[in-house]
C-alpha cells in the first residue's frame, strides 16, 4: 500500500439519489407492513416482510462507492469499511466516456441502490466492472489483459491526468 496522492469524491447523480430514495421507502414500507399488517405468528411472513427488506438494505450498503484514492500503484474504490484496488500496473488506457454506462445490460450486480457497481455489457464498451455513482463522470479503465473498469470521479479531467502521469501513460 503507498501515500496517497489523490483523493477523489464520487458525487451521486440525481438519478441515483432517486432511485436509492424511492428504493429505501419501499423497503422500509414492506417493513413497516410486515410488522403491522399480516398474521404475527406465522414465521414466513415475518421472513418476507420484514427480513428480505432488510437483507436487502443491510447487504447493498457496504457497495457504496463513497470516492476514490490514487497512490503511487493503484487506485483505491473507497468503500464503507472497505476498499476495492485497481491496480495501476497494466494499464493500457485511461479516457472519459460520458455516455459509458448509457445502455449498458446489468449481467450481475446493483443499478442504483447506494451506487451503480457490478459486472455490465454494451455494445461500444463491451463486458466491464463499474464502481459508479454518477454515469456522466464516468472514465474508462482499460487493461493489457482486456478487463475494463468504469469510476467516476468528481473531476474527471484530474482524475485522467493524475491516472496517466501516475502510470507513464501518454
Amino acid at each position: 500500500m503507498g501515500r496517497a496522492i489523490a483523493e477523489f469524491s464520487a458525487p451521486w447523480s440525481r438519478s441515483l439519489r432517486l432511485v436509492t430514495s424511492a428504493s429505501v421507502l419501499l423497503l422500509l414500507s414492506l417493513v413497516m407492513a410486515g410488522l403491522l399488517l399480516g398474521p404475527r405468528q406465522l414465521l414466513l411472513w415475518r421472513m418476507a416482510m420484514v427480513g428480505a427488506p432488510l437483507l436487502v438494505l443491510v447487504g447493498a450498503l457496504p457497495f457504496m462507492v463513497r470516492g476514490y484514492v490514487l497512490t503511487d500503484t493503484r487506485i483505491e474504490v473507497r468503500r464503507l469499511g472497505w476498499n476495492t484496488v485497481l491496480p495501476l500496473a497494466g494499464l493500457a488506457a485511461v479516457n472519459g466516456e460520458p455516455q459509458g454506462l448509457r445502455g449498458s445490460v446489468r449481467l450481475f450486480g446493483n443499478g442504483g441502490l447506494f451506487a451503480i457497481s457490478g459486472w455490465f455489457w454494451n455494445r461500444r464498451i463491451g463486458r466491464f466492472r463499474a464502481y459508479a455513482t454518477d454515469p456522466e463522470r464516468a472514465v474508462l479503465l482499460r487493461y493489457r489483459d482486456g478487463q475494463q473498469v468504469i469510476v467516476t470521479p468528481h473531476d474527471v479531467q484530474h482524475f485522467i491526468i493524475r491516472v496517466r502521469n501516475l502510470a507513464g501513460l501518454p
